[in-house]
């Protein structure tokens, strides 16, 4: 019966997890990582809990069901991607699989998903809990970077498919930028980035509060969650796009009174330096191939021209390298500026 059955894919992310079937298109679902869990019961209540005992571990919810539920506190299982609640976990899976999928975990392989850099201990936790409580046949657990790059393959041609590039992954929690040769992640070079979709969000927000007092406070975060996917973008020059706006203000915005800058004092190194610094500590070899083939990955990634902006910015410092190189060559070494970088 197995044999028969699609695999179930679970990728459980900081802010969203997406579930489907293996041969599908694209998820059958997304829903929040969240679990919606009663809070410890208090004195008086006790009696009532004895009457319900056993049934208080079905008592939660999760995904928008979760945000939705009145009288729970919504907890998150997952931070920064990395698994830091394995109780609430393991609920999450628990419906994910019975309520979300319909699926009956004994008659299904399953691919999971990890972060880069994770932990064997997380990876044991995982097998654990997948074979040991829901019994499941069959396990793969993949990491992110190397199903983004397989993804890719679906807009290339197939002389074009590889599995050697370079992943930039930045989600709701986290961003890191991955290096991957021959479908193996060179984990020395790997660099963590600590500013993601979640960040954003937080920022428009406290931009909402000073200015907009009328929005509830419940339904401040899922405001500035909407402003942001609707009205985000990236700036191909941010000089050009002040003088934008200076020229005629009056056209684009209205005058606002104060500073608020957008940014984490702990890390100040835009990404396309960051890039830059991976592929330039992996091995000579795989260089070319990791500058070539840069893929994006995460929904902190798809604001408007992310991608224009990143591979303008990438060129530049390649170029100025190679034309340094050329320098110091003095006019030995001929090199074509902006090859490669894609």
């Amino acid at each position: 019966m197995t044999g028969r059955l699609p695999p179930c894919i679970v990728d459980v992310g900081t802010g969203y997890t997406k579930l489907g079937f293996a041969g599908n298109h694209e998820p059958q679902m997304i829903i929040p990582s969240a679990v919606a869990i009663k809070e410890t019961a208090k004195v008086g209540e006790q009696s009532q809990r004895r009457l319900c005992k056993g049934v208080e571990d079905l008592d939660f919810f999760i995904g928008d069901e979760a945000m939705d539920a009145t009288g729970y506190a919504v907890k998150y299982p997952v931070r920064h991607g990395i698994v830091e609640d394995w109780d609430l976990m393991e609920k999450f899976m628990e419906q994910c699989i019975f309520k979300y999928l319909r699926a009956e975990p004994e008659d299904h392989y399953f691919l999971l998903t990890e972060p880069p850099l994770n932990t064997p201990e997380n990876r044991e936790y995982t097998a654990e809990i997948m074979f040991e409580s829901f019994n499941v046949p069959g396990l793969y657990i993949a990491v992110q970077a190397v199903l983004s790059l397989a993804a890719s393959w679906a807009s290339r041609q197939a002389t074009e498919r590889s599995l050697t590039g370079t992943v930039i992954d930045s989600g709701d929690g986290v961003t890191h930028v991955i290096p991957v040769a021959d479908g193996y992640v060179i984990g020395s070079c790997i660099k963590h980035i600590p500013i993601a979709g979640r960040d954003i969000t937080y920022f428009v927000q406290s931009l909402l509060r000073e200015r907009e007092p009328n929005i509830p406070p419940q339904m401040s975060m899922e405001t500035a969650k909407a402003v942001k996917e609707r009205f985000s973008y990236i700036c191909p020059d941010i000089a050009k796009e002040f003088n934008k706006y200076d020229s005629d203000p009056a056209k684009w915005i209205k005058k606002y009174d104060g500073k608020n800058p957008f940014a984490n004092p702990d890390f100040t190194t835009p990404i396309s330096e960051v890039v830059d610094n991976v592929i330039q500590n992996c091995p000579i070899d795989v260089r070319r191939p990791l500058y070539k083939n840069i893929v994006l990955s995460g929904g902190s990634t798809m604001f408007k021209d992310f991608d224009r902006r990143l591979q303008r910015d990438v060129k530049r410092i390649v170029d100025a390298r190679l034309r340094i190189t050329e320098q110091l060559s003095g006019g030995r070494i001929k090199v074509r500026q902006g090859s490669g970088v894609g």
